[in-house]
């Protein structure tokens, strides 16, 4: 599907941006578009390529004019620009709503007037019961892409929805390590405190299944292992030698939940078990509103939503074989001295 096409990446200077290059620069696509408004990243990535196919558009999803530059003639769109630190976001949330809900608005109101045929928004765990700003804005991100999914018959627009990129950049585990080399005490929240693990690998996996299987308007969901932080931090120690490296347990921070769900109980109901993967077709209901007050749904009742503690759990010697399959671990293990995942 993508031989002689062009791709957009909105926010393609970050860990996602770079997995989708190096799957796709050997491929017979015709050419990948970087959008982002980080110029040193942007050249970073323009020597560590050196690539013809990789073009690169500074701009801000903000600002439409900038999208629609970026964006005529492209065939397909990954949208992954967003505001994504939680802390950050709640000390500015008209930040994230200005990026996370009225950048993507730009981005698909523009596919949708440029004949872009498909667009993949990415989302996060923080979306469903959101607590906090960045959780809240990439809800309503979520919103705008089923509502604008309903104006096209051309542009298909579908989200993926993911919870943690292991070792990518202002995750968890580079901060862990550099604790561990540092010897310095492990700082943990709460050592029973669940999250869902993803390699980039896994991330970039689901985008092209929706891309692949996705119609307007689903919401793909990727059926990813959980595990508690003291799971993940035995596995480190064990993986970097370190068995009694001091821990201190510093509490759940604001805005943080003991577990994430990757679908609410009332997704449950409508989702599609399609083995590796969820699928949740849009609410194609309209402004019939005896639909919403008079009609109700018993299993709603009944279900459960698909969290980071029901969900399949790692323990130690399966965080371990996660862990192994990142290329930062695995240069970490080395003896290397590497950043996060780029």
């Amino acid at each position: 599907m993508f031989k002689n096409k062009i791709l957009l990446i909105t926010g393609g200077t970050g860990s996602f941006g770079n997995a989708v290059l190096r799957r796709f620069l050997d491929s017979d696509i015709s050419e990948i578009r970087i959008f982002s408004r980080d110029e040193k990243k942007q050249d970073d990535m323009r020597r560590r390529y050196s690539s013809p196919k990789v073009k690169f558009y500074l701009g801000d999803v903000r600002d439409v004019d900038s999208v629609r530059t970026a964006m005529r003639g492209v065939d397909y769109v990954f949208h992954a620009a967003a505001l994504k630190q939680v802390p950050s976001c709640e000390f500015y949330p008209l930040q994230a709503v200005k990026t996370n809900v009225l950048g993507t608005e730009n981005v698909l109101e523009a596919a949708i007037t440029l004949g872009v045929k498909r667009v993949i928004c990415l989302s996060t765990d923080k979306a469903v019961y959101p607590i906090n700003a960045m959780g809240i804005s990439k809800a309503m991100m979520e919103k705008v892409a089923v509502a604008k999914s309903r104006e096209s018959d051309t542009t298909t627009i579908c989200v993926t929805r993911y919870g943690n990129v292991m070792a990518s950049r202002g995750s968890v585990i580079p901060l862990f390590v550099d604790q561990i080399r540092g010897g310095n005490a492990l700082t943990i929240t709460d050592p029973e405190m669940t999250r869902f693990m993803m390699t980039l690998d896994d991330a970039v996996d689901l985008v092209l299944y929706a891309f692949e299987k996705g119609k307007s308007g689903d919401i793909f969901v990727q059926k990813a292992p959980a595990a508690t932080i003291i799971t993940l931090t035995k596995a480190l120690f064990s993986l970097m030698e370190v068995p009694d490296h001091e821990i201190s347990v510093i509490g759940t921070r604001h805005g943080e939940k003991l577990f994430e769900a990757l679908l609410s109980r009332e997704e449950m109901v409508a989702a599609q078990d399609l083995g590796e993967y969820f699928r949740v077709p849009p609410d194609m209901r309209d402004l019939n509103y005896g639909k919403f007050i008079d009609q109700g749904k018993k299993q709603i009742s009944v279900a459960e939503d698909y969290n980071s503690h029901n969900a399949t759990q790692l323990n130690v010697s399966g965080m371990k074989a996660l862990l192994m399959k990142l290329r930062f671990m695995q240069a970490i293990t080395s003896g290397e001295d590497v950043q996060a995942e780029e």
